[in-house]
């Protein structure tokens, strides 16, 4: 993902995003979600380390953007309304902010905590 682009082609030009940006918009949104306590890291080192971009993959097909998004939820919340609330969210926002049509995004909920 570090050096991936997406582009939004137009009657000008296109304009190229990189995955990184989409990434952060993506890690931004899900923190304001009901219920997100925070995002997870694929694997240990990365928790470990504190780097939560890894909880985030971003791919680009024909039919738009694909979010990946792995998040630890808040202990005793109906964890599907959670999730249908964070894919709706981040479809607005990124379709908002950047034009990027957005295909999928896929919830994986790693765990469930109590927030401090």
């Amino acid at each position: 993902m570090a050096n991936q682009q997406l582009s939004i082609p137009s009657e000008l030009g296109t304009i190229t995003i990189s995955a990184g940006a989409v990434a952060d918009l993506v890690a931004r949104v899900a923190a304001r979600c009901y219920g997100v306590v925070g995002l997870a890291s694929k694997n240990p080192v990365g928790r470990m380390l504190g780097r939560e971009r890894s909880a985030i993959g971003v791919s680009q097909d024909g039919a738009g953007v694909r979010i990946g998004l792995r998040v630890v939820v808040e202990y005793g919340l109906n964890l599907a309304e959670v999730a249908a609330t964070l894919r709706s969210q981040v479809t607005y926002e990124l379709e908002r902010l950047t034009g990027l049509p957005v295909a999928a995004v896929d919830v994986h909920i790693e765990n469930a905590r109590r927030s401090a």
